[in-house]
């Protein structure tokens, strides 16, 4: 299954970052029908298709994400719109 990992330096204090997290899970939500929970300070997600998790940490944020197979040829594209969701966030 293809994995995805970015790192996403960031200057917000940790609260801050976690709080826009929980907006860009909450459209995930929305949008895709993702369900996710908090642990600590990573935010685990899932749906068919689809898991992983996203950490804030005091300097970066911290994407993990494993493809099933229906989602594997579009794994550049999944890559891309998480960086650019990234950039869009925490430039």
């Amino acid at each position: 299954m293809p994995k995805i990992d970015i790192r996403k330096p960031h200057q917000l204090p940790v609260a801050d970052a976690r709080a826009v997290v929980e907006q860009v899970a909450a459209k995930m939500r929305e949008k895709f029908g993702m369900e996710g929970q908090w642990q600590g300070d990573t935010f685990m997600f899932s749906r068919q298709g689809v898991s992983g998790s996203i950490a804030v940490e005091p300097a970066a944020i911290q994407v993990h994400a494993e493809l099933g197979l229906m989602l594997s040829p579009l794994k550049g594209l999944v890559e891309q719109e998480i960086r650019r969701k990234l950039d869009e966030h925490f430039a």
